[in-house]
């Protein structure tokens, strides 16, 4: 008996075969109901590459395609420090490992941002002072972008920029850039120097500081002899052959290690825009550099007067330039 009435005690508690086929059609239709409710709130259109744009045929040249270039391992980048404007970027010259490690990986790992550029503060200061005059419009060029320290510094007050860098290690490190800054659709990538003639142009790159690789072999290797050095081919360009003269331009950097001459005067026409059109122009002005390349500071004053810019001041290695009417 005490069998039968455990039988029959349990039996109450068992759901017929039709309340199993409610409460699954119930959590069914409830399941449906969240992914609906879920997949209706997305955008319709997603674009599966938010961060990138292929599409640059209104260039000279093809832009370098983030997209297609292999990934630089490792990613070592970090948030910059003490900047109005923050941005991340990635570094290329991680030093000797794990002897003697770039002061930037150390600061990392002890839990710092990467020290702020020179170049950095400078740039966002020059487009804070032209967008408090009403020159908010307007291409920023980066010519010797290295890993985007000036580049990614205008992206990150929403300035459109243009930069030229032909060291591949380094484009790598821009893409790396521009996908954790989010800024494809303000950075357009050229894998060339700016130069005065079109064409090929000797190249030195300098092993374990690609910070410093340069035009001249001399220049590349001044300041870190002992390094080795390679030479390769890269595309060089004109900056006239590759803006058009309807695109507006509010600041041109250029940081070549002694080849800013050639650059200068391969953006000729950019540079005699007159008045409030004419690019405020920064760039590096260090003689020894220089006469590496066959130049001088002089050379450079000489040719800037030329095409009007009668004003420009020292800042450390730096000269800035603008055109005062």
């Amino acid at each position: 008996m005490a069998n039968a009435w455990k039988k029959e005690k349990s039996s109450q508690f068992h759901p017929s075969k039709t309340t199993k086929t409610v409460c699954l059609f119930f959590i069914s239709t409830l399941l449906f109901l969240m992914f609906f409710i879920y997949f209706t709130a997305q955008p319709s259109s997603p674009n599966p590459n938010p961060t990138f744009r292929t599409d640059f045929s209104f260039y000279s040249i093809p832009a370098f395609d983030c997209l297609k270039c292999p990934q630089s391992h490792p990613v070592i980048a970090n948030l910059v420090e003490g900047l109005r404007y923050p941005f991340l970027y990635s570094l290329a010259d991680l030093g000797t490992l794990p002897d003697k490690p770039h002061k930037n990986i150390v600061r990392m790992l002890k839990g710092k941002p990467f020290r702020k550029p020179d170049i950095s503060v400078s740039i966002q200061e020059v487009l804070e002072k032209l967008r408090g005059e009403g020159r908010g419009n307007g291409l920023v060029v980066d010519v010797g972008a290295n890993v985007g320290m000036a580049s990614f510094a205008a992206a990150a007050m929403g300035f459109r920029v243009l930069a030229f860098e032909p060291v591949f290690e380094n484009l790598q490190r821009i893409c790396d850039g521009i996908y954790l800054n989010r800024v494809g659709n303000l950075v357009t990538v050229f894998e060339a120097a700016a130069s005065d003639r079109t064409g090929n142009i000797t190249f030195h790159k300098l092993v374990g500081r690609l910070d410093n690789s340069a035009v001249s072999a001399t220049g590349a290797k001044m300041a870190f002899k002992s390094n080795e050095e390679i030479a390769l081919e890269v595309r060089s360009i004109p900056l006239n052959e590759v803006i058009p003269e309807s695109e507006p331009v509010l600041l041109i950097k250029v940081d070549v290690q002694g080849w800013e001459y050639h650059v200068l005067k391969g953006a000729s026409k950019l540079l005699r825009r007159r008045g409030r059109e004419a690019p405020y122009l920064i760039y590096e002005e260090d003689e020894k550099l220089l006469q590496a390349s066959n130049s001088s500071a002089k050379e450079i004053r000489d040719f800037l007067q030329t095409v009007g810019y009668s004003h420009c001041t020292k800042h450390g290695t730096d000269a800035h330039c603008s055109k005062t009417d």
